[in-house]
């Protein structure tokens, strides 16, 4: 499976893939950040978001985009500028058909590393660690696109399984 990974941000959009399967060594195809200027006004930077995660997709054709669940903080305009890249890299993806999975930061942060609570230096050694990487992929970000690209390389299985099942039984309920 090559999943892209998608961090969401207006100012630093981390992106990565990564390819493999559940229980058998990763291999990164690539790493990076979609920079916007902070004072550029928020339509160009949308736009400009759309674009880089376009070039993405055209160059490595993921078969999945996981992106991060955008989750309540204390800075709304912080939240809303990555409410909206989030909404950007779900939109190009479903453009093309692509899958989009979503994943909160401690479902990726454990799945990674083993804990929900494990900060941004953990969660870039243990990525550094999986992909055989000489060093950490800076900025941060990026690092991040590749644990939520990871993250859902080994729980699409698990998630998979989950969905088939409900919709046996709920099958097996109308017919009954």
């Amino acid at each position: 499976m090559r999943v892209l990974g998608v961090d969401p941000g207006l100012t630093r959009c981390g992106v990565g893939v990564v390819e493999g399967v559940a229980g058998r060594p990763l291999t990164m195809l690539g790493v990076g950040v979609v920079r916007t200027p902070a004072d550029a006004e928020l339509g160009q930077r949308l736009v400009a978001v759309e674009r880089g995660i376009e070039e993405w997709l055209d160059e490595h054709r993921p078969e999945c985009v996981a992106v991060e669940r955008v989750f309540s903080q204390h800075n709304v305009r912080t939240v809303m500028g990555t409410a909206q890249a989030s909404a950007i890299a779900m939109l190009c993806a479903a453009r093309r058909g692509i899958p989009v999975a979503l994943h909160t930061p401690s479902e990726v942060k454990a799945a990674v590393t083993g804990s929900g609570r494990a900060d941004k230096a953990q969660v870039g050694a243990m990525v550094t660690r999986l992909l055989r990487l000489s060093a950490p992929p800076r900025p941060a970000d990026a690092a991040d696109a590749l644990a939520l690209a990871i993250c859902h390389i080994w729980r699409a299985p698990a998630q998979n399984r989950l969905q088939q099942a409900v919709a046996l039984h709920a099958s097996k309920g109308r017919t009954t």
